[in-house]
């Protein structure tokens, strides 16, 4: 009799424990931007995702804004089931939906951006210098080829590439980054790559200057380029208020948004 109860309970404690690690992630219950209130909502620090997610809930004691150093720490815990949604730019949600199969993206846009160079606003004559060159690259379509070369049907097959007699004594170009939001910026084989590096590089040829990328956290490229550490941020960075108090911006190199990823389930 008392062997049959000591496995009885064995049994039910294994039936116990299956529950419990059966229960797993929760179901997906963000469908809409209505849905996010009284959300655990993930953002990368200091990016326009985290201003705006910061500006709509910020009397709402409910809602819960969790914020993250990289755009990958948030989708992590949004896979484990730590938060509810991740406000994002969309092009590194289309790069982490496309790596993991469990996530997607909504429907609804939740804001849309323009992309700029970071300056400070004593420097002047370099923002007009950009400001040029820029519009040369608009105008004869290498700005277009360095986007298509990061998406759709041409991706990987029209990367940008310096003169071979490519001019640069007119110094160093020093770009602060953060490489981690794919495709503006990343590492691939310990070398930074993407949209945001290859389009400084075709500005700092036009330049006939010498490109020199920085990588850092989000929210210390600002500051690095107000103290003259470095003489531009470009990291997907969106023109905005805030940020024109204490910072300037060149004319807009790329036209971009946010988006909302949650579990597909």
């Amino acid at each position: 009799m008392k062997k049959w109860k000591k496995l009885t309970a064995l049994l039910l404690s294994g039936v116990l424990m299956a529950g419990i690690m059966g229960c797993g992630v929760p179901k997906n219950t963000v469908h809409s931007p209505d849905d996010m209130a009284s959300k655990k909502i993930g953002v990368q620090l200091g990016t326009t995702g985290d201003t705006l997610v910061t500006d709509a809930y910020k009397d709402d004691k409910e809602t819960a804004i969790e914020r993250y150093k990289k755009g990958a720490d948030a989708v992590q815990s949004l896979k484990q089931g730590k938060i509810d949604c991740v406000v994002i730019d969309s092009e590194p949600a289309n790069a982490f939906v496309e790596q993991n199969k469990d996530l997607k993206i909504l429907d609804t846009e939740y804001t849309d951006e323009d992309y700029a160079i970071a300056i400070a606003k004593d420097n002047k004559d370099l923002k007009k210098k950009i400001n040029a060159a820029l519009a040369e690259l608009k105008a004869d379509g290498t700005l277009d080829q360095i986007m298509s070369n990061y998406s759709g049907d041409t991706k990987g097959t029209c990367p940008y590439e310096s003169p071979e007699d490519v001019d640069t004594s007119n110094g160093k170009l020093v770009m602060a980054t953060n490489a981690a939001f794919k495709p503006y910026e990343y590492y691939e084989n310990n070398k930074i790559v993407g949209i945001d590096p290859e389009m400084a590089q075709a500005v700092a040829d036009k330049l006939g200057m010498e490109l020199e990328i920085v990588d850092m956290d989000f929210d210390a490229i600002i500051n690095a380029v107000q103290s003259g550490k470095a003489d531009i941020g470009v990291a997907g960075m969106t023109v905005n208020e805030e940020r024109l108090q204490s910072i300037d911006f060149t004319d807009t190199y790329a036209k971009a948004k946010q988006v909302i990823i949650v579990r597909a389930k």
